[in-house]
Parts: structure tokens; sequence; C-alpha cells
């Protein structure tokens, strides 16, 4: 299991931009009634996960008799159906995870989809959130961003400050510099070449490029 394609059940935009992401050999999961949104664009999950309060049954059986498996959990749980797929994900030994459909609709789920990034299962997985134009990621070390001049890069400490920021090939560059909790600032700076380079010294960056007429995921 090296490259894991878990659907969510947010808004589901660009299908074919979605579509053009899965390859032959990636697992796919089905986070409940993400389940949907893998159907909806011809592809079968090998592992559906959740409560299952979003699937119906004939879809269901139809990605069983596809030999997809399912794992079933009470709606009594404390986990969202998407973090039961990440840790699920993380704890097969994935070593890259595209998020998709995660994005949209309430707001409390859209954080709390966010905030699945700094999972402690994950701390070794590169993962995306990856919705059409823009692409999510967290950064704690370094990160290499590759894109068109113009394209936004927004930089949004979680947690805590991020300290020690220093940035290459964005417009409004940092030098070991500090990005406090809760103020804007790191919101929309932009490449200004084909390639950008972040650091962090301390602290946790949620990183979020969107791209300029184009569906790319960003992240090297």
């Amino acid at each position: 299991m090296s490259r894991v394609v878990i659907f969510a059940n947010g808004e589901f935009y660009d299908r074919e931009a979605a579509r053009q992401l899965i390859g032959p050999s990636d697992f796919v999961i089905g986070a409940d009634g993400g389940t949907l949104h893998a159907l909806s664009i011809g592809v079968s999950p090998d592992l559906i996960i959740g409560d299952l309060d979003s699937l119906p049954e004939p879809e269901r059986h139809c990605v069983q008799q596809s030999g997809g498996q399912v794992e079933a959990y009470s709606p009594l749980k404390d986990e969202t159906d998407l973090e039961l797929a990440l840790k699920h994900a993380g704890g097969r030994g994935a070593s890259e995870i595209i998020v998709l459909a995660a994005l949209g609709g309430r707001l409390d789920q859209l954080i709390a989809n966010v905030l699945l990034l700094t999972l402690p299962e994950l701390d070794n997985v590169a993962v995306r959130i990856v919705d059409g134009a823009q692409t999510a990621f967290l950064i704690t070390k370094d990160a290499r961003i590759s894109g068109c001049p113009g394209d936004t890069v927004s930089l949004i400490p979680l947690g805590g400050d991020a300290i020690g920021v220093t940035t290459v090939g964005l417009k409004w560059r940092l030098t070991n510099d500090i990005l406090y909790f809760g103020p804007a600032r790191g919101v929309s700076n932009c490449l200004v070449c084909d390639r950008a380079t972040i650091e962090i010294r301390q602290g946790r960056l949620l990183c979020i490029v969107t791209r300029k007429g184009s569906t790319a995921t960003g992240q090297e």
C-alpha cells in the first residue's frame, strides 16, 4: 500500500481532475458516503470504511461484488469516517495519501477535515487534500512547491506560532521569520517562478496552493 486515495463525503466539484489523479496501482478507500463520489467517476473502492449511514445498500453491494471490502463501525464512534480512513491508511504503511472531496459543505466538517492532517498516525506520510485547483498539506520541516508564476500560496500556522520560516520563490519572502498563530499574515502569497521552497524550524504550517487555470496538485 504505497499510495492511497481517499474519497471523503464533502463537495465533489472537479470529477475529471480527480479521475486523472488516480493510478491503476492506487489503493482506493471510500469514507462512507464518499464511496458514491468514487463510483460517480467509475472507480470502485478497494475498501469502504465508516458507520455506513450515508451509503445506500445497493452501492455497498456493488462495491462488494467488485471485490471491495467493508469495514463497518458503530454510529456511536468518536471518529469521523474520514478520520477512520486516514488512520487505516497510515496504519497500513501508506507512503502517500491523497484526499478528495474533503472540502465544501458544512464549515465544522471542513475545519475538522483539514485538522486531521495533524494526526500522529500521519507523521511520516505525505498527505494532500486535493480539491480541483486547490491543494492543502502540512509542513513541519520543509517542502518544495512546483507551479506557475501567479499561483497563490498561503501559509497558515496550526496549533501555535510557526518559528524560523524561510521561503524562496515567493513574492513576499520570509527569512527565519515568525508567523504567529491567529493573524492572517501568511495568506495570499504567490509564486514568482515555477518552483518554491519553504522551511520551518519549529511548529506546523498548513500550506494551501491554488492554481491559476490548472488542476495540478502542487507539492513535489
